[in-house]
C-alpha cells in the first residue's frame, strides 16, 4: 500500500490529526483508527509504519475504520510531522518538576481539550512505540505533552489502549453539537422538579416532621437533586413513592 506524502492545506481549527510514530504492531494500528472513527477524528498520520496491507491485522482490528480512515492514512517524516503540525506527544512517564522540559510540563487530555481548541495551527496528537513510547529526542521537538493519569504502580499503558482514553477525552475537538450526546436532553423540566420540591415539602407537613428542620432539609433535596440532574421519569417515579406513602398514613380526626 502507497501513501501520499504531499502536505495537506486544511483551514484553522480543524479536527486535531492522529499521528503515530513508528508502531511495531499493525494490530494496534487498527485499534486506534477504530478509536478515532469512534470519537469523529477523520486524519491518520504515520510515521515508519509496519505492513499494512489489507491482509495486515490493521483492517482486522479497525472495524468500519476499514473503509476510510485506514485507507487514507497519510505516511510521512517524524521531521516533516513537527514541521507541518502543532504537535501533542503522549507519554506515560513525565518529569514531576520544571528541572526538565524534555517531559514537562505535561497535560491531562481534558485539560488539553480546552487548550487546544484556542489553537489555530493544524494540530497533530502524537503516539509512539508500544514498548518505549516515543524518545526523548522525540519530545523535545513536540510542542506539548500530554499524559494519561494513572496509578503510580504502573502508569505504563498498551498503546491502543491509551490512544483511545486520549482520544475519548478529546472528542469535543472533533465531534460536532450534533454529533455529541446530549446528556441534558432528558433532564425534567424546571416545572416537573420544581413540583415535585412542593410535594415533598407537603409530604414533610403531612408526617409531622420537625418545622425548625423542614427548610434545611428541603435545601439538601435540592442540592442533591441539582446535582443528579433527574430525568422525567426519576421525577415521576419519587412523585408515585411519594403518593403512597401518603395512603398510607393514618387519616386525620
Amino acid at each position: 500500500m502507497t501513501w501520499t506524502s504531499t502536505p495537506t492545506t486544511r483551514p484553522a481549527m480543524s479536527k486535531p490529526a492522529v499521528a503515530i510514530v513508528d508502531a511495531e504492531t499493525a494490530g494496534n494500528v487498527g485499534t486506534i483508527a477504530r478509536a478515532m472513527k469512534n470519537f469523529g477524528f477523520e486524519e491518520l498520520l504515520l510515521v515508519d509504519p509496519p505492513y499494512l496491507g489489507r491482509d495486515s491485522e490493521a483492517y482486522g482490528f479497525a472495524g468500519h475504520a476499514r473503509e476510510d480512515i485506514l485507507p487514507e492514512a497519510r505516511e510521512l517524516s517524524f521531521d516533516a510531522l513537527v514541521s507541518e503540525f502543532h504537535t501533542v506527544g503522549f507519554t506515560a512517564i513525565t518529569n514531576e518538576d520544571a528541572t526538565s522540559h524534555t517531559r514537562f510540563p505535561f497535560r491531562t487530555p481534558a485539560e488539553l481539550g480546552d487548550s487546544l481548541r484556542d489553537v489555530e495551527a493544524p494540530t497533530a496528537l502524537v503516539f509512539g512505540r508500544e514498548r518505549v513510547g516515543l524518545t526523548n529526542d522525540e519530545l523535545a521537538r513536540i510542542d506539548e505533552v500530554g499524559s494519561i493519569p494513572a496509578s503510580d504502580d504502573y502508569p505504563v499503558m498498551n498503546l491502543g489502549q491509551s490512544a483511545t482514553v486520549a482520544l475519548y477525552e478529546l472528542r469535543d475537538l472533533a465531534m460536532s453539537e450534533t454529533q455529541l450526546p446530549d446528556v441534558e436532553r432528558h433532564r425534567a423540566d424546571e416545572a416537573e422538579i420544581e413540583q415535585f420540591y412542593e410535594h415533598a415539602s407537603e409530604f414533610l407537613d403531612a408526617v409531622d416532621y420537625p418545622a425548625e428542620k423542614q427548610a434545611k432539609t428541603m435545601r439538601m433535596l435540592r442540592r442533591m437533586l441539582g446535582r443528579t440532574h433527574p430525568t422525567g421519569r426519576e421525577i415521576n417515579t419519587v412523585h408515585g413513592l411519594l403518593r403512597r406513602a401518603e395512603t398510607q398514613l393514618p387519616e386525620d380526626d
